[in-house]
């Protein structure tokens, strides 16, 4: 197995505190990365160069479709944040460490890990070989949170207290 360490990438679909739900089926411990495809060449080419001595070693150079390989171009991919990116899909039936930036425990109170925010993340790519086909995937195992970033998905409507009128002991009656 190919442990590799990705630092300051994007956080995308995070379920790292408790399984993704698909269906209302419980799946595994899950998160997508997402690595800069100019600003963080260096780490392109060292995950591009295990994908490609993976499949050389376990899977005997086999020729593996994009669909297959657990590191795909953002470019094509239709997510808010994922344009000039590569994103890796990373998944474990273990739950991952999840720990802030002084290095102690995180839990999903703490609000610290979400949708957007940059982390520091340590990743097992692992071939797999067997009656599913073959395929490199990538296993999580743990992540660090790096600084704060713009969260996905933050176009929708907020609400605060302030947005309501003031209501005294008088207003026995609405109006509609």
């Amino acid at each position: 197995m190919s442990k590799i360490k990705l630092n300051n990438v994007r956080l995308s679909f995070p379920s790292v505190f408790r399984k993704a739900n698909f269906n209302g089926t419980e799946t595994k411990y899950e998160a997508t990365l997402l690595i800069d495809k100019d600003a963080q060449t260096d780490l392109v080419d060292k995950i591009k160069a295990a994908i490609d001595q993976k499949i050389k070693t376990d899977l005997k150079g086999a020729k593996l479709p994009a669909g297959k390989i657990c590191f795909k171009d953002g470019d094509e991919l239709d997510y808010d944040g994922y344009a000039g990116c590569y994103s890796i899909k990373a998944s474990n039936n273990n739950r991952p460490v999840v720990i802030d930036k002084d290095r102690s425990p995180l839990t999903e109170d703490d609000n610290r890990i979400y949708a957007g925010c940059y982390v520091n993340a340590i990743v097992e790519l692992w071939a797999q070989n067997n009656q599913y086909g073959k395929r490199i995937n990538c296993n999580l195992l743990g992540i660090q949170f790096a600084k704060d970033g713009q969260p996905f998905g933050d176009g929708g409507a907020s609400v605060s207290a302030n947005d309501f009128d003031f209501l005294g002991d008088d207003d026995d009656e609405f109006e509609f």
